[in-house]
């Protein structure tokens, strides 16, 4: 048997070991339990911390990044887009581009649906640069998808797009100079309908 000194009594005491054990077990509970949270916690904030670092990247913008969602769009003339992301946001160092996130020049859309959050320098702003392009092809899919020709393509650029009357010149010229063709894999017009593309990007707004 095992006692200790009681000090309000000035006595030994005989140890009861039951009682002990259940103090040391609540203790330890206690700790493992505080330990428990405490990782959890640290494991939570790094997966959110790790999440916000995804997000960033995939917001981040790129001219490869840009050029690979034309291509999955499914863009009748991609290379003519690629072409008005260039010049509308001078070559992606504009005010518009860099504080609205507007690729195209976009103006605040009224009758169609659109991705725009409202104006900003009397242009549309967007979220991020993906919501600006995604824009761009509900403009496309209302507008210029009865298109067939690049000749009326560009003429409905050159009257209904941009007030400046050397729209599409620049275009033709930016197109030629990056040779945009190329880049593309460009061979003719295809008869990919970029409205059942956002079939699925947009929820069946179609």
């Amino acid at each position: 048997m095992y006692y200790t000194y009681d000090e309000r009594t000035l006595r030994f005491v005989r140890v009861n070991w039951l009682t002990v054990m259940m103090k040391v077990f609540v203790i330890f509970a206690v700790i493992i339990s505080l330990l428990g949270l405490t990782i959890q916690s640290t494991k939570q904030n790094r997966t959110e911390s790790e999440i916000m670092i995804i997000m960033a990247d995939y917001n981040e913008f790129s001219a490869d990044k840009l050029i690979g969602m034309i291509q999955k769009m499914n863009f009748k003339f991609p290379y003519i887009v690629y072409a008005q992301a260039i010049l509308e946001t001078s070559n992606f160092q504009s005010r518009i581009f860099k504080e609205n996130h507007n690729i195209f020049g976009m103006k605040q859309a009224v009758i169609r649906i659109t991705k725009s959050l409202g104006t900003q320098y009397e242009h549309a702003y967007y979220k991020n640069w993906m919501e600006s392009l995604d824009d761009y092809a509900l403009y496309s899919s209302t507008y210029l998808s009865p298109l067939k020709a690049e000749s009326e393509y560009f003429n409905y650029l050159g009257q209904n797009y941009a007030e400046d009357s050397q729209y599409v010149a620049k275009l033709r010229q930016i197109i030629i100079t990056m040779d945009l063709k190329s880049k593309f894999n460009y061979h003719g017009s295809e008869d990919n309908s970029i409205r059942e593309v956002l079939k699925i990007r947009f929820f069946n707004f179609y």
